[in-house]
């Protein structure tokens, strides 16, 4: 299959309004556009918005004063109205702004006092069961949980491999719970 002749004679007739030459443009490029889009967009119904806008952009456009200066790139021309008008859709159809480069650095300035109470709460009623259970169990919970030591490390300590300490951290777990049971609070 050949290209279509995107000439200054083409651009001509279709500024002119030729019937002919507008049913071949809208019919070529309606293709072309949704080919490319189909693989960027999920919604047919937004490929189709996007082609009509773009019909409408490129169609004032040549029926202006202005013109291309290489008419064989109006496929070209075309893609990129097509791509414009895909990002300011997206853009538009966003609901939040778009986050700043420094967004980590932003720090949430609102005060959750409520939420403080309870994590000080928290880690209080942690501590004090934990000063309820076994030295050793202490140590292998603080260090996972609380200090989020490597596991390595633990094992080094402990002088156990990795497998066993997986039973270890699971029976002093139970034991946390028993002893959360114990004093007649329930799970943090």
């Amino acid at each position: 299959m050949t290209s279509p002749p995107f000439d200054r004679a083409y651009l001509d007739r279709l500024r002119d309004g030729d019937h002919e030459t507008e049913t071949h443009f809208v019919t070529h490029f309606t293709n072309v556009i949704r080919i490319s889009l189909r693989y960027r967009l999920r919604s047919w119904e937004l490929i189709e918005d996007i082609r009509q806008e773009t019909f409408l952009r490129v169609l004032n456009f040549v029926r202006s004063d202005r013109s291309l200066d290489h008419p064989e790139r109006l496929g070209a021309y075309v893609h990129s109205v097509c791509i414009n008008v895909m990002m300011e859709l997206l853009r538009a159809s966003t609901r939040h702004p778009p986050m700043p480069e420094d967004a980590e650095a932003v720090a949430d300035r609102r005060m959750n006092t409520e939420g403080s109470l309870v994590t000080r709460e928290r880690k209080e009623l942690v501590r004090d069961v934990l000063a309820t259970m076994a030295e050793k169990d202490q140590q292998i919970l603080r260090a996972v949980f609380l200090e989020e030591v490597d596991k390595t490390e633990i094992c080094k300590r402990f002088s156990v491999d990795r497998d066993y300490l997986r039973v270890l951290v699971h029976r002093a777990k139970i034991r946390f719970r028993e002893a959360m049971e114990k004093s007649g609070l329930s799970k943090p």
